[in-house]
């Protein structure tokens, strides 16, 4: 396996510059998806039949939090992304896994919130309105959760192996997929949450 030195160590084999294109591909499909979640929604975001609405429902506060520790997340992976890039392996490492507790922490108040959202009588089925948001809401939770088992997993192959070309493009792959469920987020916080408090 050939490796350019002259490029950061996760794009340094023509192999690890294809895995990056590959995924930029999926995320364009990811893109689909929650694109189709999100014209759903506002297909039928008015839909709420004798269940509650946004208004009703929503709470800033938790929702700010949420908002507060994922975009946290985001700026520790890129942290972690650019002590990997000038070799400091255990700075990397400690980067990613403040990442992982953030997102953890996120998790546990999205699993909150949707306990909440339950005993106030938004389920999946109350409403076209309360469904669209308890699967627009619960793929984004989806994905985070297996964010955290895949970035345990790097974390685990990057302390076994070191930083190598291989384990530095699957970390770099990793913190793409991470600031795209942060994007999503900004999404779902500008549009779903802000829009329906309105």
């Amino acid at each position: 396996m050939k490796v350019d030195h002259t490029l950061p160590l996760e794009y340094s084999t023509k192999q690890n510059g294809m895995n990056i294109f590959g995924f930029w591909v999926f995320l364009a499909a990811e893109i689909m998806l929650f694109a189709t979640l999100f014209t759903s929604y506002f297909t039928l975001e008015h839909r709420t039949g004798s269940g509650p609405s946004g208004a009703e429902i929503f709470e800033i506060a938790p929702v700010l939090i949420e908002t507060f520790v994922l975009l946290t997340s985001s700026f520790t992976i890129g942290l972690g992304v650019h002590a990997m890039r000038i070799g400091r392996k255990k700075a990397m490492m400690t980067f990613f896994v403040i990442t992982l507790l953030l997102g953890l922490v996120f998790l546990g108040f999205e699993i909150d919130e949707f306990i909440t959202y339950i005993h106030e009588g938004a389920t999946l089925q109350t409403s076209a309105f309360t469904a669209m948001l308890m699967t627009t809401l619960g793929t984004h939770g989806l994905h985070v959760t297996f964010g955290l088992f895949w970035g345990t997993a790097i974390l685990l192959q990057v302390k076994k192996r070191g930083l190598t070309p291989e384990t530095a493009n699957k970390s770099f792959i990793f913190s793409l997929y991470w600031h795209f469920l942060d994007v999503v987020w900004i999404f779902i916080f500008s549009f779903i949450y802000l829009k329906g408090m309105m």
